[in-house]
């Protein structure tokens, strides 16, 4: 362990970026998909930085129950402080309380690290829904004076009007599509909106993140028994549909579909396809139809030729430095190898490495001048 740590010590030198922690996480037989995932969200700054600041304001309180998220802040915190610059961490007390809450996790099955993310994000949102709506309950009850004292901040952070609590979660993650429907008949367009905490999207052979979004918003005919109900014209009509991105998160996760349910075969199998996913994006399907950008910092990596076997990797963007993080396993890797992850233009081919899970950033947009 100790030869592992100093030999990235090493590699980077006086470029070790100062303050920062570069830890492998022990796996408990199979926990690969949840070790990937967490590198990720360490690496996601803004995330780390808020969840630490939630665990210095929480840790005193000795009635504060464990759950998922007193867990990840407890282990995010214990790397964040350790001494060493690098080494090994062992998750068990979030693996335990995981396998506890959700019996999905519970087996040494190969697991879905995209299943996990998505979990892990909705529980920490209802854990930090349920605090908020205790602490308003707690000001409401409380006398007179003590709400004086207590009660401007709460309100404040609660918010008196019935409108859902927007959390540091949803800060980072939260983008809202709208999903627009056009009756052919009297021209009418329908809006629904919708929040996302990430994008799935559907892949091709030898195609790119850019082309994955344009399908995602393509414009489809419903008709025939498809056919929508336009409340204008009071009848089913035929009308075009496309899903447009209202609101782009801050944080933008992208899942690739690598494995699809082959009607023949009934079961799964894994799209091997080489999609190719840039270091930065422009993200050109939106409402407002100004382009955001974003920077790619962490991808989950999926090792294997089938969906239920196999490994997960991350590779992290740390500081300019990218990093492959192998369970305890930590080194540093040139910015040119992430490519060797976009998948496999041939259907049979000895390399099963392929990107599943992107985690993209926004770039503050920058006056052109």
């Amino acid at each position: 362990m100790g030869a592992t740590g100093s030999k990235l010590e090493k590699a980077l030198g006086d470029q070790f970026p100062e303050g920062e922690r570069y830890f492998g996480l022990e796996n408990f037989g199979n926990t690969c998909y949840c070790n990937s995932v967490l590198q990720a969200l360490y690496f996601c700054v803004p995330f780390r930085e808020q969840l630490l600041e939630y665990y210095a304001n929480n840790k005193n309180l000795a009635d504060t129950e464990e759950n998922l998220l007193t867990c990840l802040a407890d282990l995010f915190s214990q790397i964040s402080s350790q001494k060493k610059k690098t080494g090994v961490i062992a998750p068990k007390r979030f693996v335990q309380r995981l396998k506890k809450q959700n019996e999905i996790f519970r087996s040494y099955m190969h697991q879905d690290a995209h299943e996990f993310l998505n979990y892990l994000l909705n529980e920490l949102v209802d854990i930090l829904e349920k605090e908020s709506h205790a602490a308003k309950s707690d000001a409401e009850n409380a006398s007179p004076s003590e709400k004086v004292a207590n009660g401007p901040k709460t309100i404040q952070v609660n918010g008196a009007k019935k409108e859902p609590l927007v959390t540091w979660v949803h800060k980072n993650f939260q983008g809202i599509l709208t999903n627009e429907t056009r009756c052919l008949r009297c021209e009418t367009v329908t809006a629904r909106d919708e929040t996302f905490f990430d994008l799935s999207l559907d892949i091709e052979q030898n195609s790119s993140i850019t082309s994955c979004l344009k399908n995602f918003s393509s414009t489809e005919t419903l008709n025939a028994e498809d056919k929508f109900f336009c409340d204008k014209c009071c009848s089913l009509q035929e009308a075009q549909k496309r899903m447009k991105i209202k609101k782009p998160p801050q944080i933008l996760v992208i899942h690739l579909k690598r494995f699809k349910y082959i009607e023949q075969l009934s079961r799964y199998k894994k799209l091997s396809y080489r999609v190719v996913f840039p270091l930065e994006l422009k993200l050109s399907n939106t409402v407002e139809d100004t382009d955001s950008e974003y920077s790619l910092f962490a991808v989950v990596v999926h090792v294997g030729s089938g969906p239920n076997h196999g490994h997960y990797v991350s590779l992290v963007k740390s500081h300019n430095h990218w990093l492959f993080f192998d369970d305890e396993n930590v080194e540093i890797i040139d910015e040119s190898a992430v490519q060797t992850f976009f998948g496999s233009a041939q259907e049979y081919s000895s390399n099963t490495d392929h990107g599943y899970i992107l985690f993209y950033e926004r770039i503050s947009a920058v006056s052109s001048e």
